[in-house]
């Protein structure tokens, strides 16, 4: 079995905030993608879901964002939002950095979701015992901008404002609750007119795409308003302003018949303990001394619907990045699967809601890996 890997020739979305930092003239950051040095305020625009085969298909759906489409980056493994905003926010690969997945198992701890920061799939809030400056302890791009004296903030939604994810991967910028997408594009104008370094996000282009599928009319009508969030954050761009448009991952949209349901057969179950991922990108967690067997019986049962690989291999594969710190290796499965094609690893027992979704991301193809960065200058 060849294994995919990642695309070292692209850029990583970890080096997008560095590189802004840098042409802001903050020091102590590796710039990896040239810019302009001129840069008096800038902000990296996150729009959850933006992949850039998607943006590339349907571009006469979005022609400010297409009329900007310049690089494309690499997102790593997992393809999914707690690593891809962990990557933006602390400038490092997901072995670096611990979020993993969307769940993932941490030690102590057990199972949990890295978005709601509660044990998966249910459970109290986790935020006093898995504090989240200790689950993810390096300094964040934000925290060492702030050292350089670069004043920073968080334009995001009001609800995430003290949430585990941001705490762990966002902190040290002024948090900016926003309620709807002219209150985001406002706050961002105002950020960058007043020289400051701002990180935005988006999130609903990621939703209706869970829900409709990617290129779906809804879809579709959804990126029209995020090219219209865009525009209008272009148009107020001050001279020596920039707006850097980055995602977190692509989606796909996977078919029924390709699905898989873990819970529905014992073979993919006998000697695990649990499972963390989601269904394009699973963690398995196996009982001492089955690491084995439960590989043969996931490669067995999945076949080609998904690349199955010890975390060892996945590690060698440079899937979780060029390092993989000690501490974090605990956190990834004993075994891992990415999907293939169209295919999914749903569980309808334990995951009836993520299970029933049409669009899904997480896994190794390159529409879930690609994204786009798009740049427009004052």
């Amino acid at each position: 079995m060849t294994l995919p890997t990642p695309d070292t020739a692209l850029p990583h979305l970890s080096d997008v905030v560095p590189a802004v930092l840098t042409a802001m003239g903050a020091t102590g950051f590796e710039s990896r993608i040239s810019l302009p040095t001129n840069i008096s305020g800038a902000c990296v625009l996150l729009i959850d879901g933006l992949g850039a085969e998607l943006l590339d298909t349907y571009a006469a759906d979005a022609p400010v964002l297409a009329g900007l489409r310049g690089q494309t980056l690499s997102v790593g493994f997992p393809s999914t939002t707690a690593a891809g905003l962990a990557a933006v926010g602390t400038g490092h690969h997901s072995g670096e950095h611990g979020m993993v997945g969307y769940t993932f198992r941490l030690p102590g701890t057990g199972v949990m979701n890295a978005l709601s920061w509660r044990p998966h799939p249910s459970g109290d809030d986790l935020r006093a015992t898995a504090e989240p400056e200790r689950v993810q302890p390096m300094a964040t791009t934000f925290e060492r901008a702030t050292s350089s004296g670069i004043a920073v903030s968080v334009v995001s939604g009001a609800q995430f404002t003290d949430s585990g994810l941001t705490r762990a991967v966002l902190r040290g910028g002024r948090y900016v609750g926003v309620y709807a997408i002219g209150d985001l594009a406002a706050r961002v104008r105002t950020a960058v007119v007043d020289g400051g370094f701002c990180y935005g996000y988006h999130a609903d282009l990621d939703l209706v795409g869970h829900l409709h599928g990617p290129g779906s009319e809804a879809w579709r009508l959804q990126l029209r308003q995020v090219d219209r969030l865009v525009e209008s954050v272009v148009e107020g761009l001050p001279p020596g302003g920039l707006l850097a448009v980055v995602a977190d991952h692509g989606m796909v949209t996977t078919a029924p018949a390709d699905a898989v349901d873990v819970d529905a057969d014992p073979l993919l179950l006998e000697s695990v303990q649990a499972i963390g991922g989601e269904a394009r990108a699973r963690h398995v967690y196996v009982e001492a001394g089955a690491r084995d067997d439960v590989l043969a019986a996931w490669r067995t049962t999945l076949a080609d619907r998904a690349w199955v690989v010890s975390r060892d291999e996945a590690i060698a594969a440079g899937w979780f990045g060029p390092r993989v710190a000690e501490e974090i290796r605990p956190r990834i499965g004993d075994v891992v699967a990415a999907a293939r094609g169209s295919s999914s690893m749903v569980r309808r027992t334990v995951e009836p809601l993520e299970s029933s979704l049409i669009g899904h991301h997480g896994s190794l193809t390159t529409a879930e890996q690609h994204v786009p960065l798009l740049l427009a200058y004052g």
